[in-house]
């Protein structure tokens, strides 16, 4: 019993460690600064800088390892840990940056330590929210990109058809062709293909201008949309968690005042036993 009280205190002193706003940014500020050590490497330093940042990197290895250590004993457990896929994702850049940096294998490891960046995101709630929304948003625009692909194969085609005697480079078959549509989409000198043609065929404006109200107009907003409607979503549901991680800590706030409050009643009648032996 005593064990299981010793080990919540401490498993709430991790959580209060790990739910605390000094030590998130101080992590954060340990995440930039590994960044800036990895760009470092890329310069040409003397030695001494060199070492410097050896010890720094494993240091920051290190706390690392450590900050990963403090968040797991502040959870319910290991199934609660890797419940969250955001400490899977720390949890396998923490284990590469372990990887020995010397001799053939410094690039793998320096490799696997640039990767370390990539840890802002998961301590930045924000971004979190934007990896989540994109995330959860590729499976609807896969389908608009599924739309997008047929509109460009049709396009193609035509545009093989119709313009390939006038300029084979651009519009020799339909695979060539699409990347020139794909040019056209992306507004890269579009109007020089377009006066090109419209030398030979005067209305093949018409060609260009509604591809590119299909795809740059509609199929552009249609995933923007599909993304600002999932990220409304991962907002409602941060600060849903946010919510309840406040009254969880009001209840552990709760169940400690009532745990300091029967402490304290028992050395009252502690103290009452003493008086009542004196007398």
């Amino acid at each position: 019993m005593e064990q299981t009280t010793t080990f919540r205190h401490l498993q709430n002193a991790f959580k209060r460690i790990d739910n605390s706003k000094s030590f998130q940014w101080f992590v954060i500020a340990v995440i930039v600064i590994s960044a800036l050590t990895v760009g470092a490497h890329t310069y040409s330093l003397p030695p001494s800088m060199e070492y410097a940042l050896n010890i720094m990197d494993i240091a920051i290895t290190v706390f690392f390892l450590i900050e990963l250590v403090i968040r797991y004993l502040a959870s319910d457990g290991i199934r609660a840990f890797f419940k969250k896929g955001w400490n899977i994702f720390d949890t396998i850049i923490v284990i590469g940056s372990l990887y020995p940096a010397a001799g053939s294998t410094m690039f793998v490891a320096r490799l696997l330590r640039i990767f370390r960046v990539l840890r802002l995101v998961s301590m930045v709630p924000e971004l979190r929210v934007l990896v989540n929304a994109l995330i959860k948003a590729i499976p609807q625009m896969g389908y608009i990109g599924l739309l997008m692909f047929v509109i460009f194969y049709i396009y193609a085609a035509v545009g093989s058809m119709l313009f390939a005697d006038i300029n084979p480079t651009l519009w020799s078959d339909v695979s060539i062709s699409m990347l020139t549509l794909f040019r056209v989409a992306t507004f890269e000198d579009w109007t020089d293909v377009m006066y090109e043609t419209m030398q030979v065929y005067s209305l093949s404006w018409i060609y260009y201008l509604t591809f590119i109200f299909l795809t740059a107009f509609i199929f552009l907003n249609m995933m923007v949309g599909t993304i600002l409607e999932v990220m409304s979503e991962e907002h409602k549901q941060l600060r849903e968690e946010r919510l309840s991680e406040e009254g969880d800590a009001n209840q552990d706030k709760l169940a400690t005042s009532q745990e300091i409050q029967a402490l304290h009643q028992k050395l009252d009648q502690l103290q009452r036993a003493l008086n009542n032996m004196k007398d």
